[in-house]
């Protein structure tokens, strides 16, 4: 019998030995790849669509976005209100997403009514008709949105430290301004909506209390399309960052406060260092109990909170540490930043913290396992940056293994202030 006066032994979440659920594939008779998790107590799921058809595909400024964003907004047989009506009756929600490379549309839904709601994703993406009326009224909230947001300091460093990064021709470093809403035209949606959706490149995933005849299901909504099935995941669009390095804007006279960004370039999962610098990321500003954390918000109490990421993109990825503080502190912030930098190129990190890290980020692992939907989240990741699962058990090897002179040397080939871009926006 279980002794429940004696509390149960800690284990260390980097002595867990993660697995990650295998998808069943199917492939529809026009050979669009779908990639399914079957799992969960609850008879809910998860349908998603992702077409290569994202900035990176666009001639003109707007129209990727403005093309995804408007695919519930009509077709020839229903209204945007009817479109919206019908997953409402259903308890169901619908949502889209324009990224650099893809765009995405999403369906959460009961599974019982999966028959009833494929028929009007179907209808999304092979008829919507992007009518005038519709066309003006996105038009009028995107330039609101854009004016509000402009006279917010950390969109518009965002936005600036990409174009520096990347160059602003580049898919990941363009950006909108209220001229580009301007000048769409319903004729240029119709014309990117027919290359790359209706006869564009499509996978899609699918996760949670999955129907038995589901392979029946998306092959009779969707096995017909004029789609086809993507060919390669990565175009590796040239690179013209900016010459100059720090740049110091004031963008409200009135503000308290200053948006910082201080990020290089860096290269995509496909590069050796990219797993490893995970973890030394990590231990720089990747959470809460992070260096830049603990100097720059618990002991000099300059911010709230600051953050340092690799970016989440297919063709070139970059480091980026991002923080708002007050602007008279937005220098001795900088700083600070470049001293942690230094201090891990110079000093091992001790065992006690390289332990809290490993479990940080293996418990990350765990919560990301945690359901069909996140399991399948994880696979898209993988797929859609052209890897196998052996990146997975990889970089778990790597967060298990990684040494503290490892972590160093990594500091000193990457960590150096030169490398860096710096904006701050007040």
């Amino acid at each position: 019998m279980l002794n429940r006066t004696i509390a149960p032994p800690i284990k260390d979440a980097i002595e867990f030995d993660l697995k990650l659920k295998p998808y069943t594939k199917y492939t529809l008779k026009n050979g669009v790849q779908v990639y399914a998790i079957d799992g969960g107590a609850q008879e809910v799921l998860l349908f998603q669509m992702v077409f290569f058809a994202g900035n990176a595909f666009e001639k003109q400024n707007g129209i990727a976005a403005a093309t995804n964003a408007l695919l519930k907004n009509g077709t020839s047989t229903k209204t945007a209100f009817q479109i919206n009506e019908q997953f409402e009756f259903y308890g169901a929600h619908c949502n889209r997403e324009c990224y650099s490379d893809s765009a995405v549309l999403t369906l959460h839904t009961l599974t019982k009514h999966l028959p009833e709601l494929l028929p009007v994703m179907k209808e999304m993406v092979t008829d919507s008709v992007f009518s005038d009326n519709e066309l003006a009224i996105f038009k009028q909230n995107s330039l609101q949105q854009l004016s509000v947001r402009l006279k917010k300091c950390d969109f518009v460093a965002s936005r600036l430290m990409d174009e520096s990064l990347f160059g602003k021709e580049h898919p990941y470093g363009k950006y909108l301004v209220a001229e580009d809403y301007e000048a769409i035209t319903a004729d240029k949606l119709k014309e990117f909506f027919k290359q790359y959706y209706v006869n564009g490149e499509l996978i899609l995933f699918v996760a949670g209390k999955l129907p038995a005849d589901i392979e029946a299901q998306l092959n009779n909504n969707f096995g017909d399309l004029t789609v086809t099935s993507p060919t390669s995941f990565s175009s590796n669009l040239p690179m013209t960052p900016a010459s100059e390095k720090k740049y110091r804007i004031q963008n409200d006279p009135e503000g308290l406060q200053g948006a910082i960004r201080i990020a290089q370039p860096f290269p995509n999962r496909h590069h050796p260092d990219f797993m490893k610098a995970m973890l030394l990321n990590t231990v720089l500003g990747g959470f809460f109990g992070s260096r830049l954390m603990a100097n720059i918000r618990e002991d000099k109490g300059y911010t709230y909170g600051i953050h340092s990421f690799l970016q989440n993109n297919i063709q070139q990825s970059a480091w980026v540490i991002s923080t708002e503080a007050g602007k008279d502190v937005c220098e001795a912030t900088i700083a600070e930043v470049y001293k942690e930098m230094k201090i891990l190129r110079e000093e091992l990190i001790d065992e006690e913290e390289l332990l809290l890290v490993r479990n940080y980020l293996i418990g990350t692992l765990l919560g990301d396992l945690d359901g069909p939907f996140q399991i399948i989240a994880r696979w898209k990741n993988l797929i859609l940056n052209g890897l196998d699962e052996q990146y997975f058990y990889e970089s778990i090897r790597v967060i298990k293994t990684l040494s503290a002179e490892e972590i160093r040397a990594l500091a000193n080939k990457y960590l150096h202030p030169e490398n860096f871009y710096e904006i701050v926006v007040i």
